[in-house]
């Protein structure tokens, strides 16, 4: 059957913009238009399915950025920056804007220890104003918090031994951001070996990095019990790099949420791997550290794209 639409010049910019990505040409603009209609139905009921109760659970502006970000990609590019893995906080915030302009999909700002307090409020402010894309804050403790950014990773660290960081150190920081406004990002943090800095400080019983089943069982367990995002992390610049790719998968097939890998993702061809292996989106930090020249976020953001479409065709 076919019909005919009048769309205005800005809709149809967007529409040829998009058949150009996807396809190569403008020869597939109703597919496009299609895929658009079907995908919008899809989102309805999903959120239909969300807020259907008495006290519906509204999805944020940032949430909904990184949803589509990855029903439009098919998987993202985050760049942390820990300031104090810096010289000075002008260098984190030189990385910062060169991940910007590199095309990283979300700017993240925190780490392991230290960063809170004047030092978190400026940088988050500097950064925020020098970028075109999120501010999330990647929290340490209850001190990682700041209004100037647009949202916060609420996480809870599902593995440590300690209950204080499973949900007691949630229960004292959330009445500050909701005062402070901050978009809440409900995550599942799981810290797997070596689990670094990070593991040493959150009293993680480290996830073993051969045994997938379990990571994924811990995923599907958070997804159950209602959050939104999970994130599995091997700790900052592990000698045995980022998770191995068979978690990567095991993990993605077991999950219907966003699933985010972190840790030891230092290559362009790494960062392709793991999203082809499953995963939403791959968060990088060292390695913008040592290089953040602008060339090498492209090139990190264009294989995270050409691994999604890898994963399409397999």
């Amino acid at each position: 059957m076919r019909t005919t639409l009048d769309l205005e010049d800005d809709v149809y910019k967007k529409l040829v913009n998009l058949s150009v990505e996807k396809y190569g040409n403008t020869k597939n603009m109703s597919q496009v238009m299609s895929d658009l209609l079907k995908s919008g139905g899809k989102r309805q009921k999903e959120e239909k399915l969300i807020t259907s109760s008495d006290h519906p659970i509204k999805r944020g502006k940032i949430e909904n950025y990184i949803l589509d970000g990855i029903e439009r990609y098919g998987g993202l590019l985050f760049a942390v920056i820990d300031p104090m893995d810096y010289k000075s906080l002008d260098d984190a915030v030189k990385t910062a804007k060169n991940a910007n302009e590199g095309g990283a999909d979300v700017i993240l700002i925190g780490g392991s220890t230290g960063v809170q307090g004047e030092i978190l409020d400026t940088v988050t402010r500097t950064i925020k104003e020098s970028v075109n894309v999120p501010v999330v804050l990647f929290p340490g403790n209850i001190g990682t918090v700041t209004k100037y950014a647009d949202a916060v990773y609420f996480m809870s660290l599902l593995n440590s031994n300690n209950p204080y960081w499973i949900s007691k150190a949630q229960m004292l920081a959330a009445p500050t951001v909701k005062q402070m406004g901050i978009e809440a990002l409900p995550t599942g943090y799981m810290v797997v070996e070596p689990g670094g800095t990070v593991g040493y400080v959150g009293e993680a019983n480290l996830l073993p990095r051969d045994k997938p089943k379990l990571a994924a069982a811990m995923a599907l367990g958070a997804q159950y019990m209602g959050f939104r995002f999970i994130i599995t992390d091997a700790g900052s610049n592990p000698k045995e790099g980022h998770i191995p790719l068979e978690m990567v998968a095991t993990v993605s097939k077991f999950i219907d949420v966003p699933y985010i890998v972190a840790g030891g993702v230092r290559t362009p061809e790494q960062a392709g791997s793991i999203i082809t292996a499953g995963a939403d989106a791959v968060q990088v930090g060292t390695a913008f550290e040592h290089d953040n020249a602008v060339e090498k976020v492209k090139q990190m953001v264009a294989a995270v794209r050409q691994g999604a479409k890898a994963r399409k065709k397999e």
